[in-house]
């Protein structure tokens, strides 16, 4: 049989709104009951010690949660005049299945369309009372808001959830029972995920004075689960959600499994002694079938969170039942422990299956089984001397005979509806990759719907790294990038230490600027177009790229590839070219080393962005670049690109030209002018922008242009490249090369790519070998291109090169304002800085990242990080104030006393 894994959870009980604050409470022993607070009734008006009083309740307790009047309608999609007429417990479903899928690292937008099963278990309707109370106050909405079904069917509408969608009242039981359907949902292949919830708010007096009438309640609003002064139960309201998954695709997926469902049954107590007494032989049945579905023996389970309500009778059944069925093959030396979370949380009715489940998770991971509370003195008539059960008063270490831990969780209904899971614990799963290396800085990514939001959810973060600094900064950022929906208010932090990003986290908090801190409000859902630019020669250097050959493995396999192709074609390995060792001289600044050394670099920086999913809606390229560029395009083959370029390279260092490039800015008109007398030995071969153009010529003869009175003033950048191209003056003898192209592959673009030698979007001209015999000789007119690339509407442009020299060129190509110019790598910075700063800027600015990606090549295992921060006000229903009292003029006094929340 398939077992099922726990991967992620979410919850809100009494004094603790998330999974952390729970196992806090429980871990210190805390009570949590408190007086009914005044937004809910008139404890002093409904209130009667006797308790059997007409229209009274004999108990001023419960365990409540606060503010279940607000919520953040906006963040699903819900408009406040629907949001008043949702019942709370519906809103709260909404919210703690979100962190509960963001605790388990699921981007819930990816669960669209799935087979992803939600399974809710829900009974009371409170708030339907309240809204149908004022039938002028019912609208459209009434019946969806408040309708029992629609617990389920709302979260699956909201998350475009295709799996089954089923809501669960069985009254106590409910939500455990709904764990065993989801279960059976996943182990039959109806369900890949599923979604598994309880909910309990108690917003009116009736239930409880119903319960009163019946003698349930404690009077001194405890349960006091096993102890001989156990006289009923205390209500609880709160809301727990577990997400579970088939184990063998946890496991596959990388999934934090947090428990293991070993097995689970239901049955019926059927004719008994009444329809609410206990059961005892029905408890032993659905037991042994649970311990049966789990292929375990019951003297492997050590511990038993009990149904555990805290009635003399009930309580003695119940401990009959679990040593008769635990009892079987167990010696004294393998101790059972048996506990309630009712006595911390009260009575949770339809999600008290939950809340036990939920508690034994964390106890599992934990290793440690809590206090139970308000056990002064063991019920006489349960008998636990000479036993190996115990139920423990302090915390305890948990540990078992067995290599794993068992627990059994129960709970049975007052309608006769038993349940039991089993648990076990989750054993570490060893992280196994390709790679043991690891990159030395990292980038957080966090957002929000709102600003108020992200500087809240900021603000967790720093809180939860000052409480967890020896965390792993790998994993926490692996986590937040690929487990979180990412909104439009992005911030995106680089740093290489949990203190620093806690620092960073801190100044962004307090509005203060550093160079590693990126923020930017989307102004659009449009996602943005970016154009690579792959530069040219004079941007190599010798170690460039050297800190991603260590540390990244794509990026690694890829410049190795290109060097395994161009061993028949270089003197020495490109490796040993681009890194040599130590005192020993690179070829790089030679043409036939430097164009397939940029080359092999810049194909595989592509290789990297690409593989973060970063893909260009166009590219163009400069020089070698342009190779690159119609490389990736699919213009020609791998192989065939670097053949070209290697020839390209080849044919350039044996010209011997003796001639020289330079830069000079100033404009193209200006240019023209002062070489016209040199035409034959001097001639533009680069448009580089309104005020920036490149001239090849014989290095004398280029002293003198540069010194011409019309560019006085202009400046002069000799290029570090030792023979001239884009110029005629090298076509007499590029009839070696007219073979060499001729002998190459070339299918039209894939890619929106740029022709240099038009400046516009290449044709299918670009695919012959007539275009790059042409490209030889003829000038580049990347202005153009830039201009091109602009109308097209790219304004990210990232320079993948070696370091950046086409990004001042190209901001000069358009309005100051336009865009975004990043680079790749830089010669006086880290690789990681500068590729992980840029990717920073695209993030913010809207671009799809594969995070996962990203991560791939690194070990990673998915932590549980703060959740989003809702953003959450009052929403409750609206009564007239004349039918309000016209419809309570015929009842009590009592009935009138109790105020909307």
């Amino acid at each position: 049989m398939e077992y099922v894994a726990v991967i992620g959870l979410g919850c809100r009980f009494p004094s603790a709104n998330n999974p952390e604050l729970f196992w806090q409470l429980l871990h210190n022993g805390v009570d949590a009951i408190t007086e009914v607070p005044k937004d809910r009734w008139d404890i002093e008006a409904f209130y009667d010690a006797k308790p059997v009083t007409p229209g009274k309740m004999n108990t001023r307790w419960g365990g409540f949660l606060q503010q279940v009047d607000r919520f953040d309608p906006s963040f699903f999609g819900i408009s406040p005049r629907e949001a008043e007429q949702i019942d709370p417990q519906q809103r709260l479903l909404l919210e703690v299945a979100w962190e509960a899928l963001e605790n388990a690292a699921i981007v819930p937008e990816k669960l669209a369309h799935t087979q992803t099963g939600v399974f809710v278990g829900i009974s009371n309707g409170d708030y339907h009372r309240l809204l149908y109370r004022d039938y002028y106050g019912i609208d459209a909405y009434s019946g969806t808001g408040t309708a029992a079904s629609m617990a389920a069917n709302r979260l699956s509408y909201t998350l475009a959830l295709r799996g089954p969608s089923i809501v669960v009242d069985t009254a106590c039981s409910s939500s455990l029972v709904a764990v065993h359907f989801a279960r059976q949902s996943l182990q039959n292949g109806e369900s890949n995920l599923c979604i598994v919830a309880g909910v309990n708010l108690m917003l009116t007096p009736e239930p409880t004075i119903t319960f009163s009438q019946a003698r349930m309640m404690a009077a001194d609003g405890r349960c006091k689960t096993f102890d001989a002064s156990a006289d009923g139960y205390v209500r609880g309201e709160g809301c727990g959600v577990v997400i579970l998954k088939r184990l063998c695709d946890a496991y596959k997926d990388g999934d934090n499994i947090l428990a293991i469902i070993r097995g689970s049954a239901v049955n019926q107590n059927g004719l008994s002694n009444g329809l609410t007494a206990p059961n005892g032989s029905a408890q032993q049945a659905v037991i042994c079938q649970a311990l049966k579905n789990a292929c375990l023996r019951p003297d492997e389970i050590s511990y038993v969170e009990a149904h555990g309500t805290g009635t003399s009778l009930g309580d003695l059944i119940e401990i009959k039942s679990l040593k008769t069925v635990l009892m079987q093959g167990r010696s004294q030396k393998q101790p059972c422990w048996i506990g309630s979370v009712k006595t911390n949380i009260g009575h949770l009715e339809a999600a008290a299956g939950i809340a036990s489940m939920i508690k034994v998770i964390l106890s599992l991971q934990h290793r440690e089984i809590p206090p139970h509370l308000h056990l002064k003195q063991l019920n006489p008539y349960i008998s636990l001397e000479g036993t190996p059960f115990f139920i423990p008063t302090e915390s305890q270490p948990w540990s078992a005979a067995t290599k794993s831990c068992f627990a059994g969780v129960s709970s049975f209904s007052f309608g006769g509806s038993n349940c039991h899971v089993i648990l076990e614990e989750a054993a570490a799963v060893p992280i196994t990759t390709d790679s043991e290396i690891e990159r030395p800085l990292h980038i957080l990514t966090i957002s929000a719907r709102s600003e108020k939001a992200l500087l809240e959810l900021a603000q967790n973060y720093a809180n939860f790294l000052t409480f967890h600094p020896s965390i792993s900064l790998a994993s926490v950022c692996f986590t937040a990038n690929t487990g979180r929906s990412h909104f439009g208010h992005r911030l995106a932090i680089v740093a290489e230490s949990t203190s620093e990003l806690c620092k960073h986290l801190q100044a962004f908090i307090s509005a203060k600027e550093t160079s590693r801190i990126v923020k930017r409000q989307l102004s659009s859902r449009k996602r943005p177009k970016i154009a690579y630019l792959f530069t040219g020669q004079g941007s190599q250097y010798v170690g460039m790229g050297r800190q991603l050959y260590d540390t990244q493995p794509t990026f690694r396999q890829s410049l190795e590839y290109c060097s395994e192709i161009l061993l028949p074609y270089l003197d020495k390995p490109l490796i040993e070219v681009l890194y040599p060792q130590p005192g020993l001289n690179s070829a790089l600044d030679e043409t036939a080393c430097a164009q397939p050394a940029l080359f092999a670099l810049e194909y595989a920086l592509f290789q990297l962005w690409k593989s973060w999913g970063i893909e260009p809606s166009a590219v163009m390229g400069y020089d070698v670049g342009e190779y690159v560029a119609a490389c990736v395009a699919g213009v020609f083959s791998l192989e065939d690109g670097l053949k070209l370029i290697v020839e390209r390279g080849r044919l350039m260092q044996a010209l011997n030209l003796e001639c020289e490039m330079i830069t000079i800015m100033s404009n193209e008109a200006k240019g023209r002018a002062v070489i016209q007398s040199y035409t034959q030995q001097a001639t533009i071969s680069t448009i580089n922008g309104l005020q920036g153009i490149g001239i090849s010529g014989e290095p004398h003869l280029l002293n003198n242009v540069a010194v011409v009175p019309e560019l006085e003033g202009a400046n002069t950048i000799e290029l570090p490249i030792s023979q001239t191209f884009h110029s005629p003056l090298i076509e007499p003898r590029l009839a070696a090369f007219a073979q060499v192209i001729s002998s190459v592959t070339y299918s039209p673009p894939q890619i929106k790519l740029i022709a240099n030698v038009t400046g516009q979007l290449a044709t299918d001209e670009i695919a012959t070998p007539e275009y790059w015999y042409r490209y030889m000789h003829q000038h580049m007119q990347f202005a153009a291109g830039v201009q091109t690339l602009y109308q097209q509407g790219h304004e990210l442009f990232l320079e993948i090169s070696p370091k950046p020299t086409m990004l001042a060129m190209g901001r000069q190509c358009l309005p100051e304002s336009v865009g975004a110019w990043l680079p790749s790598l830089h010669p006086e910075l880290e690789d990681w800085q500068t590729m992980l700063e840029s990717l920073a800027q695209l993030y913010v600015r809207g671009v799809s990242v594969d995070w996962s990606g990203f991560d791939r090549d690194y070990p990673r295992r998915p932590l549980q990080l703060p959740t989003y921060p809702f953003q959450r006000q009052h929403y409750w229903l609206q009564r007239n104030a004349t039918e309000n009292k016209r419809l309570h003029t015929s009842q009590s006094q009592s009935t009138k006393t109790y105020p909307d929340i």
